[in-house]
């Protein structure tokens, strides 16, 4: 039975994935969508098989008594506006990363949550793949042991072939490598080894290639990841790349290692140390919005919603853990030194 309306922030590449996925939950219907461009609500209901009412204003949306939740999926630079506005009108929140373009609107986001008392749920939803709930539930289970040492990489070309190019390309639309893509790759990181960071180390580049000519900032930025208990990461974002799609995920403990979808453990004693074991999951293989587990994030977000809880994995505070090591990392690059936490 639907219980939470629904009203999207922004219609476009994302909240087409975002729209189909919430409908597809058990509780919650997109009911309203917000453009600023006219839509008509006939196609737009038609296209996605339920009502929706369509508005070009944000504000008019969001008095709507019968809407309770908002998904926003506009620009990055406008996701703070539109976020406390939602917020101060009352309607819980899904926003899409990254959260914003700077730790200061990220905190005027959370403040903005906190005082209204809404629910949260952040697009880091690689944490909801068959991939990561595997990794996570190995770690767990300390089928590694204790980790050491890990590295989550991103290797996605996003050129002029793809969607986002034409936004993604400025400053103050991207951000940077590591913000506007990235960042799922440094969010499974930290889910992998931990938020108890100590500081961070990053150098950015670029490639040559005419095609990623537009970009206004380093297209490939690698970051070193200094935990308070000494352990240490890695995390490369690489937008500028010319190959497939590439999650790549290594991690090393004191027990085993594990390698994409391939491990090696001393918790089973007969193990060949001269060969991979497989673990049977989905890997994290697509930047297409239609291929991630929106579904299996929302339906968590919504469950608990309905038991007056904030969810698990993906909320704003654990988001904002994550933004907090970007921009510091981002900050490394710029300024060509280690910067502490």
């Amino acid at each position: 039975m639907t219980k939470y309306n629904v009203g999207m922030i922004g219609y476009g590449w994302a909240s087409g994935a975002h729209i189909d996925a919430i409908n597809a939950t058990s509780l919650a219907r997109v009911t309203k969508v917000y453009s600023s461009r006219a839509l008509n609500s006939a196609e737009v209901s038609a296209k996605h098989g339920v009502k929706i009412e369509c508005y070009t204003d944000p504000d008019a949306m969001l008095r709507e008594d019968d809407l309770h939740a908002v998904s926003i999926c506009s620009y990055p630079y406008d996701h703070a506006r539109h976020a406390i506005a939602a917020a101060k009108a009352g309607k819980h929140l899904i926003i899409e990363k990254p959260l914003a373009l700077s730790l200061k609107d990220c905190r005027a986001i959370q403040q903005a949550v906190q005082k209204a008392g809404v629910k949260t749920c952040v697009c880091f939803e690689c944490r909801f793949s068959s991939q990561f709930l595997t990794i996570k539930a190995a770690i767990d289970r300390g089928l590694f042991g204790k980790l050491h040492y890990g590295e989550v990489d991103y290797y996605h070309g996003i050129g002029p072939w793809y969607g986002q190019f034409r936004w993604n390309t400025r400053k103050d639309a991207g951000g940077s490598s590591l913000l506007s893509a990235g960042c799922h790759a440094m969010d499974a990181l930290l889910l992998c080894l931990g938020n108890d960071v100590e500081s961070v180390s990053s150098y950015a580049t670029g490639s040559k290639n005419k095609d990623f000519a537009k970009y206004e900032y380093p297209t490939t930025s690698v970051t070193i990841v200094k935990f308070k208990d000494g352990r240490i990461g890695k995390c490369a974002s690489v937008i500028d790349c010319l190959q497939p799609y590439y999650f790549h995920t290594h991690l090393i403990g004191s027990e085993g290692s594990l390698l994409d979808n391939r491990f090696f453990s001393t918790q089973f004693g007969a193990l060949d140390k001269s060969k991979w074991s497989e673990l049977s999951m989905k890997l994290v293989d697509s930047g297409d919005v239609s291929d991630h587990p929106y579904q299996a994030q929302f339906e968590a977000f919504f469950q608990a919603l309905d038991r007056g809880k904030e969810m698990a994995l993906t909320s704003l505070n654990e988001a904002i853990k994550t933004h907090e090591v970007i921009f510091a990392a981002d900050q490394s690059a710029r300024m060509g030194k280690p910067v502490k936490l």
